[in-house]
């Protein structure tokens, strides 16, 4: 017999058999419902690939809102409750911690990230020295580091009428890595190669891109130009990871042993290190902070300037509510926050219009479970559907609309008090910079309105130029781009800020 007639009869009889010893294991108990799958392929054809949250929230409508599918004959249950997320995420985490092995995340030279990591003793060792220095006590001791890089942004925007992405990014980005490695010789290569690495990781760390080379393993043989798309930019990718890895990190070592290094998070590392401190860990950690913290922190920033462009009546409260708190003379901190409930509802009203990452990171159960009379089958991809949360109906009515009036009170506090957004994941994943990000987009919101007023940009006649609030692609999202205009509404803060920067 020869090898072609022994593999046209032994892939079927292959394929029939996992499907037999399948249907055998979930005999008892039903999976979640989903879309009809087609042989082999599952349900890939029927997701957009570039906004899958899209499809998933359209199917949640039919399917209810804990769903399968699958993709290439992996299976995948997509979750759409918050509650459901928490029974599973949060209360049965010893099942539901750990993470899929994307091959497209080790070719990209990805695979570092702690968030990518596999539950276990590496990951703890991770947690735990993020907890050290990113705790809430800690998040707070870099209000210098947030307010400078918040004056800075104010000056940039002043007057502006272009996108003003470019220039968010590079505050959230330089805020990163003034907190991550510190003052640095070469920021700016940091900051390109980063910004290069971390476009890649949103087109490709994704299940929907991961799943074409699990599914066909050879594919990963070819030359990435073969491959074409975004999957050619994953040997590019794996080069400059490593490159960043080190550079900035030995450059701090390098401070440490003269004694110039600026309080940073790499400096607190290698402070408390002893002799049986893992580097290249530390460089790891480093680096996920880095990237995660200054993609999610930009993508904030951008979406409160473009809520604020639409909404200018939440834009005047807020003016209204620092005014009558610090009073006009003064610049507001994060000292002061406690005071300004409405600027919180402002910032978890923007993580919900705008989830930075609609989809999260998928999480892969470690053993079969049951939940509501479904079987959830051990290895399977389970995602949260931030998106679907961010625009339930019961939740959040009218979800389209921008409305931080929705986490107050009557009597105007917040509800919770609590910063727990569901942005920042469940369980054993949750973020551990999330008391980091919260302050720093904090500080720069605060100021911006302090100092700003925002509104639409003006053609050469004069008319408005409209802004319509449609988002990017990829595993990470942010506004399209979009053009507004910024003017000084307070010249007494703009004054002092300018001092502060010893700016005229």
């Amino acid at each position: 017999m020869s090898l072609v007639q022994i593999l046209t009869i032994g892939i079927p009889c292959v394929i029939a058999l996992v499907v037999a010893l399948r249907q055998t294991r979930r005999r008892a108990h039903p999976l979640p419902p989903g879309p009809r799958p087609l042989p082999l392929l599952g349900n890939a054809l029927q997701i957009d690939t570039k906004r899958p949250w899209l499809t998933y929230t359209v199917w949640e409508k039919i399917y209810g809102k804990l769903m399968y599918t699958s993709l290439l004959g992996i299976d995948m249950v997509v979750i759409s409750s918050e509650t459901i997320a928490r029974e599973l995420l949060d209360k049965r985490s010893a099942i539901y911690s750990d993470r899929p092995v994307f091959r497209t995340s080790e070719l990209a030279g990805l695979d570092f990230s702690s968030a990518l990591l596999p539950y276990g003793e590496t990951l703890q060792r991770h947690r735990k020295i993020m907890h050290q220095v990113m705790r809430a006590d800690a998040a707070i001791s870099y209000r210098e580091i947030y307010s400078r890089h918040a004056n800075e942004l104010v000056v940039n925007l002043l007057n502006t009428t272009i996108d003003p992405y470019q220039h968010v990014h590079l505050c959230m980005a330089s805020l990163i890595v003034a907190i991550t490695y510190g003052h640095t010789a070469n920021m700016d290569a940091t900051l390109t190669g980063v910004s290069e690495l971390a476009d890649v990781a949103k087109r490709v760390l994704t299940p929907e891109k991961a799943a074409l080379f699990t599914a066909f393993p050879f594919l990963e043989k070819l030359p990435a130009w073969c491959l074409g798309g975004d999957y050619a930019l994953l040997g590019h990718s794996k080069e400059l990871s490593r490159q960043i890895l080190n550079e900035p990190f030995d450059e701090v070592k390098g401070q440490m042993a003269e004694g110039t290094a600026s309080k940073s998070l790499v400096a607190d590392f290698l402070s408390q290190a002893d002799g049986d401190t893992d580097e290249y860990m530390m460089k790891c950690i480093a680096l996920t902070g880095y990237l995660a913290g200054t993609e999610t922190s930009a993508s904030a920033v951008y979406t409160f300037i473009m809520a604020m462009a639409l909404y200018p009546d939440v834009q005047a409260r807020a003016r209204a509510e620092i005014n009558k708190v610090v009073g006009h003379d003064r610049i507001p901190s994060i000292d002061d926050r406690a005071s300004l409930p409405y600027l919180d509802a402002i910032l978890y009203e923007v993580l919900r219009w705008c989830p930075p990452l609609p989809l999260g990171i998928a999480h892969v159960t470690s053993k079969d479970d049951i939940y509501n009379g479904y079987f959830i089958p051990k290895g399977a991809l389970i995602v949260v559907n931030q998106w679907a949360l961010s625009r339930d109906e019961d939740t959040y009515p009218d979800a389209s609309r921008f409305d931080p009036n929705r986490h107050l009170t009557a009597e105007g506090q917040l509800k919770v008090r609590v910063f727990n957004h569901f942005v920042f994941g469940n369980g054993r994943r949750i973020c551990p910079g999330r008391s980091f990000a919260e302050n720093s987009v904090w500080t720069v919101i605060v100021t911006i309105l302090s100092v700003l007023q925002i509104d639409h940009a003006r053609d050469p006649d004069g008319n408005r130029i409209e802004i319509k609030p449609e988002f990017t692609h990829g595993a990470g999202i942010h506004p399209e781009p979009f053009r507004c205009s910024f003017e000084s509404v307070n010249t007494t803060r703009e004054g002092q800020l300018r001092a502060m920067m010893n700016l005229k």
